[in-house]
């Protein structure tokens, strides 16, 4: 460092700051108290830093669906959708809701079974990330109307990035049930 005040010290460059976007995060349990189980993850996304807001949807009960589909013996699953308001990084705040799946005794032996609780980010914004630790939007997301129909009661106007308006999905999704 100069002692000479005539010449000014090396100022380090300005953090690129992250503008607030809003994250689809959709919630689910099947084992224990689910809807506190959900409610108090809703609380606790609210808490993470950089996070401003949390708008939880309804919570809605649905049959477990396994590997080779519906489950009506398992426990059934009580879902919802949060959108959150963040400046986050996609891959950080994936992170974290791992880490509360985990405060929360989320084990992992088995694809699709039985949780404690399950956080996937279904959606960031526009975001479609090349990275191979996430993929946005969730792969699976527009196939499933425990997804949709909360976030659509979130957000009327909602879009699903590659696959088009929330509410298109949830009625061609409605019709192959019903048909």
């Amino acid at each position: 460092m100069s002692r000479n005040l005539t010449i000014p010290p090396e100022v380090p460059s300005a953090r690129i700051v992250r503008e607030e976007g809003i994250a689809v995060v959709a919630l689910g349990a099947n084992l224990g108290d689910r809807h506190e189980t959900i409610t108090t993850a809703a609380e606790r996304i609210a808490r993470l830093p950089l996070v401003t807001d949390v708008k939880l949807s309804t919570l809605i009960e649905t049959v477990a669906l396994r590997v080779d589909g519906p489950d009506p013996e398992a426990p059934a699953y009580v879902n919802a959708v949060a959108l959150v308001t963040t400046r986050l990084a996609p891959e950080i705040l994936l992170g974290m809701l791992h880490a509360i799946e985990d405060e929360n005794g989320r084990v992992r032996h088995e694809r699709w079974g039985d949780r404690t609780l399950d956080l996937d980010l279904i959606a960031y914004g526009d975001e479609v990330p090349d990275d191979q630790r996430i993929q946005l939007p969730h792969p699976r997301a527009a196939e499933r109307l425990f997804v949709l129909e909360p976030w659509l009661e979130l957000d009327a106007d909602a879009v699903l990035v590659g696959h088009g308006r929330i509410a298109d999905l949830v009625a061609g999704l409605r019709a192959r049930s019903e048909g």
